[in-house]
């Protein structure tokens, strides 16, 4: 097997709790992860050639052996590739965590979609997504991490330009702010009409240049952030008040995967949406440079609400 993360079961002690129960939780679910059930299938389709080789006395021919030859090392690559994605979910686990009451259904779904995963930077996101989901049981659907397998490198990196742009809503929901596509402070940012575009038409966003979103049903105050800075708004009336939100919502797989797809706030965008929303502001107070995630103590986990 090529050289990767070893997680030899005598090493759990190694390892804390939450993590322990995690390897126990995956070997479990796929059929001995650290005992891989790839070695099952390998020693089966040995066992069946060798019969073949009994009953038939059919000589191996170089061709078979290429054949094994790629099996092997194709299972090898697939191994490394989901240990190597469990080892970067290990320091992401919370103390109080208990993976163990994961689905297995999910665990196997999980893998599955993932062990063909190689690029350092996806494996990141993958590993946030086991993270996540060891942590708060539930929280990624199986439709979040069918779709992420068909999520390419460079639809990940143009997400994460649009999450630069993020606000949180009091009720649980994450909105990209995009008030005018041809602005610069979009465009200088890598995000442009063609781009908003192509993440609706792969399931990421909901984009109406034309018809702007619109919240409705605030109340007289409402708070939103930006990566961690509060912005207090007051409105006219004490219920029923709205406030633009721009051309661009996030779908509900958008919703679970804004959190973990390694954003960063943009430049001079707080100040953008301020003065946006100027006849509204009371006050802001202090940044903490990061978008909400489950867990926080000061602004409540993410939700699926769009």
């Amino acid at each position: 097997m090529p050289e990767g993360p070893s997680y030899s079961l005598v090493n759990l002690g190694d390892f804390s709790k939450p993590a322990d129960t995690l390897i126990k939780k995956v070997s479990k679910a796929v059929g001995g992860f650290f005992a891989p059930y790839q070695i099952k299938r390998i020693a089966k389709a040995d066992a069946e050639a060798a019969i073949i080789r009994a009953e038939s006395e059919i000589q191996i021919t170089d061709l078979h052996h290429r054949a094994m030859h790629r099996f092997f090392e194709e299972e090898a690559r697939q191994q490394k590739n989901m240990e190597e994605i469990i080892a970067k979910a290990f320091p992401q686990l919370k103390e109080g965590a208990d993976p163990s009451t994961m689905q297995d259904d999910w665990v196997t779904n999980f893998f599955d979609r993932s062990r063909i995963v190689s690029d350092e930077e996806m494996q990141k996101l993958w590993s946030r997504v086991l993270a996540g989901e060891a942590n708060a049981p539930g929280k990624y659907s199986k439709r979040t991490v069918n779709f992420l397998a068909d999520l390419d490198k460079f639809d990940a990196e143009l997400f994460a330009k649009l999450c630069g742009f993020v606000w949180f809503f009091e009720d649980q929901d994450l909105v990209p702010i995009v008030f005018d596509v041809r602005d610069k402070i979009y465009s200088s940012h890598g995000i442009d009409f063609s781009g908003l575009v192509h993440l609706e038409s792969i399931g990421l966003i909901k984009f109406n240049n034309i018809n702007k979103f619109i919240r409705k049903r605030l109340p007289k105050r409402a708070e939103v952030f930006y990566y961690g800075k509060p912005l207090l708004l007051e409105f006219r009336f004490d219920s029923e008040n709205q406030l633009e939100i721009g051309s661009t919502i996030l779908t509900k797989i958008g919703q679970e995967l804004a959190p973990i797809c390694d954003a960063k706030p943009v430049e001079g965008f707080w100040d953008s949406v301020t003065e946006r929303w100027k006849q509204h502001l009371l006050i802001s107070v202090q940044e903490t440079g990061a978008l909400p995630s489950a867990g926080s103590t000061n602004i409540p986990p993410t939700s699926t609400s769009s």
